[in-house]
């Protein structure tokens, strides 16, 4: 599709590879257009169980493209009009896109995750970063304010006082700091990021692959609506996987002490 993002299918896991290094993997409109079009695919293919998103390079994403904002060009050329217009078609796909992701998703945080490229991280279901990471919500910085649904995802990560510490201030903080507020859920060595990654993938994607996904529809509706609501989602996304044939298999595993051969079925 675009070598803005590399798509690579390892059984089932997928790795998504920001691929623009010499900006730091900068949020481009190739790259919006690239992941937008992967999440589809992936939504359509029941053989990709969980997915890693990650970048080449130094940085996992610098975020917005600074020399544009100097310039007024790409998001931030035009009348105010355009530029409403210009996010809705643009970076802001990126957010409803990962909303939608049925597969359980990893960033794989290496380097700087800054601006955009912070909230680009929280988009994913899990966080993982490398010793070296470090993550600003640094749109302050610049004079903006968080215009691709960071406003939205960050204080889920790591509630709202440290959000709020985050925005206002844009400091940076290290991967340890990440991890002690929640913002990642472990740190290990930059040598061993995309191993670690790919491990937790592989044994997340070994689930059966209807009731892992919508496993992860409960998980994120339930947050969204009253518990009456919640338990009526969970009943009836229960009805479904107890009729698949991978539910049975890993009934029929579980009992025999074996492990479960599933066929996304």
């Amino acid at each position: 599709m675009s070598e803005a993002v590399l798509y690579q299918q390892d059984g089932g896991v997928v790795t998504l590879t920001l691929n623009e290094p010499d900006t730091r993997n900068a949020i481009s409109a190739a790259i919006v257009d690239a992941l937008v079009g992967y999440v589809d695919r992936i939504n359509a293919d029941l053989t990709v169980g969980c997915v890693i998103l990650t970048g080449a390079g130094e940085g996992f994403s610098s975020g917005g493209n600074v020399k544009n904002m100097k310039e007024r060009a790409g998001l931030f050329a035009g009348s105010p009009a355009e530029i409403r217009r210009g996010y809705h078609s643009g970076i802001q796909r990126i957010p409803l896109a990962l909303y939608n992701l049925e597969a359980p998703s990893i960033a794989a945080v290496n380097g700087a995750a800054v601006g955009a490229g912070c909230d680009l991280s929280t988009m994913c279901d899990i966080r993982i970063a490398g010793r070296s990471a470090k993550f600003a919500e640094s749109f302050l910085r610049v004079g903006l304010v968080s215009g691709d649904g960071g406003a939205w995802f960050l204080p889920k990560a790591v509630g709202m006082s440290k959000a709020y510490e985050m925005t206002f201030t844009g400091d940076f903080l290290d991967a340890e700091e990440a991890a002690r507020i929640g913002l990642v859920s472990r740190v290990v060595d930059d040598d061993q990021l995309m191993i670690e990654a790919r491990k937790l993938a592989g044994k997340i994607a070994a689930q059966p692959v209807h009731s892992l996904r919508l496993t992860k529809r409960l998980l994120r509706d339930s947050q969204q609506v009253a518990l009456p609501i919640a338990l009526e989602l969970a009943s009836n996304m229960q009805a479904l996987v107890q009729h698949t044939k991978d539910q049975h298999e890993a009934v029929l595993a579980f009992n025999e002490r074996r492990k479960p051969k599933f066929e996304g079925r």
